[in-house]
């Protein structure tokens, strides 16, 4: 299977596709990039994506579908620090529902995060149903007051709130809830899901959105708890891997929080 095409007349021969790749598909041969087992072809882009003068294509990851960067690096360093610092995890959410191309855009972002060997494998579920999510809650309360009380110290906590005050602590009265989901014979499913939703939390802000996993939640969904699952008609072959509550932000935050002093140990 011939998956690179080389413009001899663009290539300078200077190798760089060759060494940006992750599984040694690519080599040098008589000065030209070649392809040395077309299985190992992890679909990353990088050889296309380094070359400075456009000159190799990939089937697989096609020059056509990449989008040419301008300026390196994008953003400069304080606006970058002052973006990440700034990510909340937000509990307080209007009630306003989020328009179905915005949620779909943070999906988007996310199944661009960096996965092992680039398998990916995390696909998706927006659940915009109100009432589902009321249903997930009271199913999440019940699974709690059938766990030991060692299970979790806030447990009680939640139940009570929940069955004495009618309170959401669980999943906040968020309007939407983003869940992962994977293969359950992929090994990498949840670090590949961490690293999606971490992009998707991320990228919210910049499109007025606040977000915050729902911990909670995954832990009955990581017990495979039969009624949750079924909620959500999850596949039988499938796992959920992770869960994003997902609004407009009820209040704004003024000002960037410290954390305590970083330990740091340099081995030179």
């Amino acid at each position: 299977m011939n998956l690179i095409k080389v413009d001899q007349s663009s290539c300078i021969k200077c190798g760089i596709c060759t060494k940006v790749c992750p599984t040694g598909f690519l080599s040098m041969n008589e000065n030209v990039p070649e392809e040395t087992n077309s299985s190992s072809c992890i679909a990353c882009g990088q050889c296309v994506a380094a070359c400075p003068y456009g000159a190799i294509d990939n089937t697989k990851t096609p020059f056509s579908s990449q989008v040419n960067i301008e300026h390196f690096p994008v953003i400069d360093s304080q606006t970058a620090e002052y973006f990440l610092r700034s990510r909340r995890s937000i509990r307080c959410y209007k009630n306003t529902p989020v328009p179905q191309e915005k949620l779909l855009k943070l999906v988007d972002i996310a199944h661009f995060a960096p996965t092992a060997s680039n398998t990916q494998c995390v696909s998706y579920i927006i659940v915009r149903d109100k009432k589902i999510l009321e249903n997930a809650t009271k199913i999440i309360v019940d699974w709690m007051e059938h766990q030991s009380n060692k299970s979790h110290w806030s447990f009680s906590r939640h139940v009570s709130n929940y069955r004495e005050a009618g309170i959401d602590t669980i999943l906040r009265d968020a309007p939407h809830l983003i869940l992962a989901i994977a293969p359950k014979e992929f090994k990498n499913g949840r670090e590949n899901t961490i690293s999606s939703l971490s992009y998707l939390e991320l990228f919210a802000t910049t499109i007025g959105l606040g977000s915050c996993w729902a911990g909670l939640f995954e832990m009955c969904a990581f017990s495979n708890y039969y009624p949750l699952l079924e909620l959500f008609n999850i596949p039988t072959d499938k796992s959920i891997t992770g869960a994003v509550m997902v609004g407009y932000p009820k209040y704004e935050y003024k000002r960037l929080v410290d954390r305590a002093p970083i330990n740091v140990t340099c081995m030179e």
